[in-house]
Protein backbone atom coordinates (compact mmCIF):
# COMPACT_ATOMS: atom_id res chain seq x y z
CA UNK A 1 0.00 0.00 0.00
CA UNK A 2 1.56 3.63 -0.58
CA UNK A 3 2.73 5.44 1.97
CA UNK A 4 1.16 8.75 0.68
CA UNK A 5 -2.36 7.13 1.04
CA UNK A 6 -1.96 6.34 4.21
CA UNK A 7 -0.43 9.46 5.60
CA UNK A 8 -3.74 10.97 4.50
CA UNK A 9 -6.07 8.67 5.86
CA UNK A 10 -3.75 8.87 9.15
CA UNK A 11 -4.43 12.26 9.17
CA UNK A 12 -7.64 12.63 8.68
CA UNK A 13 -8.53 10.42 11.37
CA UNK A 14 -9.08 12.90 13.55
CA UNK A 15 -9.80 16.02 11.25
CA UNK A 16 -10.85 18.63 14.16
CA UNK A 17 -7.26 18.06 15.49
CA UNK A 18 -5.17 18.10 12.56
CA UNK A 19 -6.78 21.13 11.08
CA UNK A 20 -6.59 23.01 14.37
CA UNK A 21 -2.50 21.91 14.66
CA UNK A 22 -2.59 23.01 10.38
CA UNK A 23 -3.75 26.00 11.45
CA UNK A 24 -1.50 26.91 14.23
CA UNK A 25 1.72 25.91 12.57
CA UNK A 26 0.14 27.78 9.41
CA UNK A 27 0.10 30.89 12.27
CA UNK A 28 3.77 30.47 13.07
CA UNK A 29 5.33 30.43 9.71
CA UNK A 30 3.19 33.24 8.77
CA UNK A 31 4.64 34.53 11.87
CA UNK A 32 7.89 34.09 11.20
CA UNK A 33 7.72 35.03 7.50
CA UNK A 34 6.61 38.62 8.23
CA UNK A 35 9.14 39.01 11.74
CA UNK A 36 12.04 38.09 9.35
CA UNK A 37 11.13 39.96 6.29
CA UNK A 38 10.93 43.00 8.72
CA UNK A 39 14.69 41.94 10.38
CA UNK A 40 16.37 41.75 7.02
CA UNK A 41 14.94 45.25 6.04
CA UNK A 42 16.09 46.72 9.12
CA UNK A 43 19.26 45.05 8.92
CA UNK A 44 19.77 46.27 5.07
CA UNK A 45 18.53 49.53 5.91
CA UNK A 46 20.40 51.92 3.94
CA UNK A 47 21.31 49.84 1.35
CA UNK A 48 20.70 52.24 -1.49
CA UNK A 49 23.38 54.63 0.28
CA UNK A 50 25.50 56.26 -1.75
CA UNK A 51 29.24 54.72 -1.65
CA UNK A 52 30.85 58.12 -1.75
CA UNK A 53 28.82 60.01 0.82
CA UNK A 54 29.57 60.34 4.56
CA UNK A 55 27.25 61.86 7.03
CA UNK A 56 28.57 63.93 10.07
CA UNK A 57 26.43 63.71 13.35
CA UNK A 58 27.05 65.34 16.89
CA UNK A 59 29.58 62.87 18.37
CA UNK A 60 27.07 61.80 21.98
CA UNK A 61 23.76 61.91 20.25
CA UNK A 62 22.03 62.60 16.96
CA UNK A 63 19.77 64.87 18.60
CA UNK A 64 22.34 67.59 19.06
CA UNK A 65 22.42 70.34 16.42
CA UNK A 66 25.88 71.23 14.81
CA UNK A 67 26.79 75.24 14.01
CA UNK A 68 26.71 75.86 10.58
CA UNK A 69 29.96 77.64 10.90
CA UNK A 70 31.54 74.26 10.80
CA UNK A 71 30.66 73.98 7.00
CA UNK A 72 34.31 76.23 6.35
CA UNK A 73 36.00 73.49 7.63
CA UNK A 74 34.60 70.67 6.42
CA UNK A 75 34.98 71.62 3.14
CA UNK A 76 38.71 72.71 3.20
CA UNK A 77 39.40 68.78 3.90
CA UNK A 78 41.26 67.09 1.19
CA UNK A 79 39.13 64.60 -1.01
CA UNK A 80 35.93 66.74 0.28
CA UNK A 81 34.20 67.33 -2.87
CA UNK A 82 30.57 68.89 -2.29
CA UNK A 83 28.77 69.45 1.05
CA UNK A 84 24.74 69.42 2.41
CA UNK A 85 23.16 69.93 5.41
CA UNK A 86 19.82 67.84 6.69
CA UNK A 87 17.45 68.72 10.07
CA UNK A 88 15.13 66.15 11.28
CA UNK A 89 11.91 68.77 11.71
CA UNK A 90 9.14 66.59 12.69
CA UNK A 91 5.76 67.93 12.60
CA UNK A 92 1.82 66.16 11.42
CA UNK A 93 0.30 66.68 8.05
CA UNK A 94 -3.58 67.17 8.83
CA UNK A 95 -3.07 63.82 11.29
CA UNK A 96 -0.13 62.10 13.45
CA UNK A 97 -0.88 58.85 11.00
CA UNK A 98 0.43 60.80 8.48
CA UNK A 99 4.19 60.61 9.21
CA UNK A 100 6.43 60.88 6.36
CA UNK A 101 10.15 62.70 7.23
CA UNK A 102 10.58 66.46 6.96
CA UNK A 103 13.61 68.71 6.07
CA UNK A 104 14.69 71.69 5.71
CA UNK A 105 17.83 71.67 3.07
CA UNK A 106 19.75 73.81 0.72
CA UNK A 107 17.47 73.01 -2.64
CA UNK A 108 20.31 73.32 -4.74
CA UNK A 109 22.96 71.83 -2.42
CA UNK A 110 20.94 69.00 -1.66
CA UNK A 111 19.44 67.83 -5.59
CA UNK A 112 23.25 67.97 -6.08
CA UNK A 113 24.60 65.68 -3.23
CA UNK A 114 21.75 63.48 -4.45
CA UNK A 115 22.08 62.97 -8.07
CA UNK A 116 20.13 60.06 -8.26
CA UNK A 117 16.60 62.43 -7.36
CA UNK A 118 15.03 63.94 -10.64
CA UNK A 119 13.64 67.07 -10.74
CA UNK A 120 12.16 69.73 -13.52
CA UNK A 121 15.32 72.63 -13.51
CA UNK A 122 12.47 75.05 -13.50
CA UNK A 123 10.63 73.84 -10.61
CA UNK A 124 14.47 73.35 -8.57
CA UNK A 125 14.71 77.45 -9.59
CA UNK A 126 11.41 78.02 -7.96
CA UNK A 127 12.52 75.48 -5.14
CA UNK A 128 15.62 77.76 -4.46
CA UNK A 129 13.94 81.55 -5.23
CA UNK A 130 10.61 80.64 -2.84
CA UNK A 131 10.97 81.54 0.82
CA UNK A 132 7.91 79.54 1.82
CA UNK A 133 8.40 77.03 -1.25
CA UNK A 134 8.89 73.23 -0.62
CA UNK A 135 8.83 70.22 -2.72
CA UNK A 136 7.68 66.38 -2.08
CA UNK A 137 8.07 62.88 -3.96
CA UNK A 138 5.97 62.31 -6.76
CA UNK A 139 4.74 59.20 -4.51
CA UNK A 140 3.33 61.67 -1.72
CA UNK A 141 2.05 63.77 -4.91
CA UNK A 142 -0.42 60.97 -5.19
CA UNK A 143 -1.03 59.59 -1.31
CA UNK A 144 -1.94 62.86 -0.27
CA UNK A 145 -3.97 64.24 -3.63
CA UNK A 146 -1.03 67.08 -3.54
CA UNK A 147 -0.59 69.51 -6.51
CA UNK A 148 1.71 72.08 -7.68
CA UNK A 149 0.40 75.28 -5.93
CA UNK A 150 -1.31 74.01 -2.78
CA UNK A 151 -0.15 75.33 0.49
CA UNK A 152 1.00 72.28 2.83
CA UNK A 153 -0.21 73.18 6.56
CA UNK A 154 2.54 71.25 8.83
CA UNK A 155 1.78 71.44 12.62
CA UNK A 156 4.84 71.44 14.63
CA UNK A 157 6.03 68.87 17.77
CA UNK A 158 9.95 69.98 18.05
CA UNK A 159 10.10 73.48 16.03
CA UNK A 160 7.29 76.11 16.99
CA UNK A 161 7.74 79.56 14.67
CA UNK A 162 9.03 82.68 16.94
CA UNK A 163 5.49 83.92 17.81
CA UNK A 164 4.91 80.90 19.69
CA UNK A 165 2.44 79.78 16.45
CA UNK A 166 3.10 75.83 15.96
CA UNK A 167 1.48 75.72 12.12
CA UNK A 168 3.98 76.16 9.72
CA UNK A 169 2.71 76.61 5.59
CA UNK A 170 4.80 75.75 2.89
CA UNK A 171 4.07 76.42 -0.89
CA UNK A 172 4.49 73.24 -2.87
CA UNK A 173 6.18 74.68 -5.75
CA UNK A 174 8.00 71.01 -6.93
CA UNK A 175 7.77 67.62 -7.06
CA UNK A 176 11.17 64.56 -7.44
CA UNK A 177 11.52 61.38 -9.05
CA UNK A 178 14.23 58.77 -9.36
CA UNK A 179 16.34 58.78 -12.04
CA UNK A 180 16.22 55.32 -12.30
CA UNK A 181 13.94 52.74 -11.38
CA UNK A 182 14.77 52.37 -7.65
CA UNK A 183 12.04 53.85 -5.27
CA UNK A 184 13.42 56.80 -3.23
CA UNK A 185 12.84 58.09 0.24
CA UNK A 186 9.41 59.87 0.52
CA UNK A 187 10.33 63.43 2.16
CA UNK A 188 8.98 66.55 2.18
CA UNK A 189 11.94 69.29 1.70
CA UNK A 190 11.82 73.11 2.38
CA UNK A 191 13.97 76.07 2.13
CA UNK A 192 16.27 75.86 5.36
CA UNK A 193 16.55 79.72 5.26
CA UNK A 194 12.96 80.61 5.91
CA UNK A 195 13.35 77.57 8.82
CA UNK A 196 16.24 78.95 10.42
CA UNK A 197 14.34 82.29 10.40
CA UNK A 198 11.32 81.75 11.54
CA UNK A 199 12.04 78.95 14.12
CA UNK A 200 11.78 80.31 17.97
CA UNK A 201 15.08 77.95 19.01
CA UNK A 202 18.64 76.63 17.86
CA UNK A 203 19.11 79.39 14.77
CA UNK A 204 22.64 78.78 13.20
CA UNK A 205 22.16 74.73 13.95
CA UNK A 206 21.72 71.73 11.54
CA UNK A 207 20.81 67.94 11.75
CA UNK A 208 23.60 66.86 10.20
CA UNK A 209 26.02 67.27 7.23
CA UNK A 210 26.67 65.06 4.47
CA UNK A 211 29.57 65.10 1.87
CA UNK A 212 30.25 63.75 -0.77
CA UNK A 213 34.14 62.48 -1.33
CA UNK A 214 36.25 61.95 -4.44
CA UNK A 215 36.88 58.11 -3.54
CA UNK A 216 34.65 55.75 -1.61
CA UNK A 217 37.64 53.61 -0.51
CA UNK A 218 38.89 56.88 1.33
CA UNK A 219 36.02 56.60 3.39
CA UNK A 220 37.49 55.52 6.53
CA UNK A 221 40.29 58.04 6.05
CA UNK A 222 38.55 61.25 5.45
CA UNK A 223 36.33 60.40 8.37
CA UNK A 224 38.91 60.45 10.86
CA UNK A 225 40.36 63.65 9.60
CA UNK A 226 36.75 65.47 9.97
CA UNK A 227 36.37 63.82 13.33
CA UNK A 228 39.43 64.86 14.49
CA UNK A 229 38.98 68.57 13.53
CA UNK A 230 36.30 68.67 16.02
CA UNK A 231 37.66 66.51 18.40
CA UNK A 232 38.69 69.01 21.44
CA UNK A 233 35.86 71.98 20.17
CA UNK A 234 32.30 72.51 21.55
CA UNK A 235 30.89 70.25 19.04
CA UNK A 236 32.54 66.91 18.52
CA UNK A 237 31.22 64.92 15.85
CA UNK A 238 30.90 61.30 14.59
CA UNK A 239 31.49 60.51 10.72
CA UNK A 240 30.45 57.35 9.44
CA UNK A 241 29.31 56.21 5.54
CA UNK A 242 25.65 56.88 4.73
CA UNK A 243 25.42 53.05 4.81
CA UNK A 244 26.04 53.25 8.53
CA UNK A 245 24.18 55.99 9.50
CA UNK A 246 21.17 54.74 8.37
CA UNK A 247 22.05 51.40 10.34
CA UNK A 248 22.33 53.43 13.39
CA UNK A 249 19.21 55.32 12.71
CA UNK A 250 17.09 52.12 11.98
CA UNK A 251 18.93 50.39 15.50
CA UNK A 252 17.30 53.39 17.65
CA UNK A 253 13.81 51.43 16.78
CA UNK A 254 15.44 48.79 18.80
CA UNK A 255 17.52 45.44 18.06
CA UNK A 256 14.85 44.24 15.79
CA UNK A 257 16.05 40.89 14.51
CA UNK A 258 16.80 40.24 18.26
CA UNK A 259 13.27 41.06 19.14
CA UNK A 260 11.66 39.01 16.10
CA UNK A 261 14.02 36.02 17.39
CA UNK A 262 12.56 36.10 20.94
CA UNK A 263 8.76 36.05 19.33
CA UNK A 264 9.66 33.43 17.19
CA UNK A 265 11.12 31.42 19.76
CA UNK A 266 8.18 31.59 22.05
CA UNK A 267 5.95 30.61 19.16
CA UNK A 268 8.13 27.87 18.41
CA UNK A 269 8.38 26.68 21.03
CA UNK A 270 4.48 26.57 21.86
CA UNK A 271 3.86 25.33 18.36
CA UNK A 272 6.55 22.53 18.98
CA UNK A 273 5.04 21.44 22.24
CA UNK A 274 1.44 21.75 20.56
CA UNK A 275 2.50 19.18 17.84
CA UNK A 276 4.15 17.05 19.78
CA UNK A 277 0.97 16.19 21.54
CA UNK A 278 -0.42 15.90 18.67
CA UNK A 279 1.46 13.34 17.21
CA UNK A 280 1.89 11.51 20.78
CA UNK A 281 -1.78 10.94 20.61
CA UNK A 282 -2.39 10.04 17.33
CA UNK A 283 0.00 7.43 18.30
CA UNK A 284 -1.06 5.92 21.10
CA UNK A 285 -4.32 5.76 19.16
CA UNK A 286 -2.90 3.30 16.53
CA UNK A 287 -0.28 1.22 18.51
CA UNK A 288 -2.65 -1.99 17.50
CA UNK A 289 -2.64 -1.07 13.93
CA UNK A 290 1.05 -0.55 13.70
CA UNK A 291 0.84 -4.05 14.65
CA UNK A 292 -1.53 -5.08 12.36
CA UNK A 293 1.03 -3.00 9.63
CA UNK A 294 4.11 -5.24 10.93
CA UNK A 295 2.17 -8.32 10.90
CA UNK A 296 1.21 -7.78 7.09
CA UNK A 297 4.58 -7.43 6.35
CA UNK A 298 5.62 -3.88 7.19
CA UNK A 299 8.90 -3.52 7.98
CA UNK A 300 9.94 -1.33 10.81
CA UNK A 301 11.61 0.86 9.21
CA UNK A 302 8.72 1.39 6.62
CA UNK A 303 6.27 1.62 9.82
CA UNK A 304 8.40 4.33 11.28
CA UNK A 305 8.76 6.49 8.27
CA UNK A 306 4.62 6.59 7.72
CA UNK A 307 4.63 8.39 10.99
CA UNK A 308 7.55 10.47 10.63
CA UNK A 309 5.65 11.52 7.21
CA UNK A 310 2.37 12.24 8.75
CA UNK A 311 4.62 14.48 11.21
CA UNK A 312 6.70 16.41 8.49
CA UNK A 313 3.52 16.54 5.81
CA UNK A 314 1.73 18.56 8.57
CA UNK A 315 4.48 21.00 9.65
CA UNK A 316 5.69 21.20 5.84
CA UNK A 317 1.65 21.42 4.41
CA UNK A 318 1.56 23.98 7.89
CA UNK A 319 4.34 25.99 6.63
CA UNK A 320 3.54 26.37 2.84
CA UNK A 321 0.75 27.49 3.60
CA UNK A 322 1.68 30.37 6.12
CA UNK A 323 4.36 31.43 4.01
CA UNK A 324 2.10 31.50 1.13
CA UNK A 325 -0.68 33.55 2.34
CA UNK A 326 2.33 36.23 3.48
CA UNK A 327 3.60 36.57 0.21
CA UNK A 328 -0.17 36.71 -1.45
CA UNK A 329 -0.38 39.81 1.48
CA UNK A 330 2.59 40.98 0.64
CA UNK A 331 1.60 43.79 -1.60
CA UNK A 332 -0.87 44.97 0.86
CA UNK A 333 1.17 44.96 3.59
CA UNK A 334 3.94 46.67 1.26
CA UNK A 335 1.37 49.56 0.36
CA UNK A 336 0.55 50.06 3.74
CA UNK A 337 4.49 50.53 4.58
CA UNK A 338 5.01 53.00 1.80
CA UNK A 339 2.19 54.67 3.01
CA UNK A 340 3.82 54.99 6.23
CA UNK A 341 7.14 56.00 4.13
CA UNK A 342 8.91 53.09 5.83
CA UNK A 343 9.43 51.13 2.77
CA UNK A 344 8.71 48.20 0.68
CA UNK A 345 8.07 44.88 1.79
CA UNK A 346 9.80 42.27 -0.01
CA UNK A 347 9.38 38.59 0.68
CA UNK A 348 12.74 37.30 -0.42
CA UNK A 349 13.60 33.90 -1.45
CA UNK A 350 15.90 33.31 1.15
CA UNK A 351 13.22 33.83 4.02
CA UNK A 352 10.98 31.55 2.04
CA UNK A 353 13.11 28.86 1.81
CA UNK A 354 14.22 29.08 5.64
CA UNK A 355 10.31 29.11 6.04
CA UNK A 356 9.78 26.17 4.53
CA UNK A 357 12.98 24.34 5.40
CA UNK A 358 12.29 25.00 9.14
CA UNK A 359 8.79 23.24 8.94
CA UNK A 360 10.86 20.47 7.74
CA UNK A 361 12.87 20.44 10.63
CA UNK A 362 10.38 20.94 12.93
CA UNK A 363 8.31 18.24 11.48
CA UNK A 364 11.70 15.67 11.95
CA UNK A 365 12.12 17.19 15.48
CA UNK A 366 8.26 16.47 16.26
CA UNK A 367 8.10 13.34 14.49
CA UNK A 368 11.60 11.84 15.56
CA UNK A 369 10.61 10.38 18.90
CA UNK A 370 7.04 8.72 17.98
CA UNK A 371 8.87 7.11 14.86
CA UNK A 372 11.59 5.39 16.99
CA UNK A 373 9.06 4.39 19.35
CA UNK A 374 7.00 2.80 16.22
CA UNK A 375 10.15 1.17 14.82
CA UNK A 376 10.69 -0.37 18.50
CA UNK A 377 7.52 -1.76 19.34
CA UNK A 378 7.11 -5.44 18.97
CA UNK A 379 3.94 -7.07 16.86
CA UNK A 380 2.73 -8.79 19.96
CA UNK A 381 2.67 -5.74 22.37
CA UNK A 382 0.91 -3.91 20.07
CA UNK A 383 -1.88 -6.39 18.97
CA UNK A 384 -2.24 -6.72 23.05
CA UNK A 385 -3.23 -3.44 23.08
CA UNK A 386 -5.83 -3.70 20.24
Amino acid sequence: MNLLVLIRANLHRRPTRTYLTLFSVLVAFLLFTILRTMAVWFEGAGGGAGADRLVITAKYSIIELLPISQRRQIEGIDGVEAITHLTWFGGNYQDPRNFFPKFPVEPRAYFDMYAELAIDPAQLDAFANTRTGAVASLDMMEDYGWKIGDKIPIDADIYPMRDGNRLWEFDLVGAYGSKTDESVQSALLFHYDFFDEARAYGQGGVGWWTVRIDAPDRAPEIASVIDAQFENSMNPTKTATEDEFFRAFAAQVGDIGLMANGILGAVFFSILLLTANTMRQALVERVPELGVLKTLGFSNAKVALLVLGESVTLCVLGGVLGVGLTWLAAPQLSAFMEAANIGALVISGSTIGLGIGGAALLGVVVGAQPAWYANRLPIAEALRRS
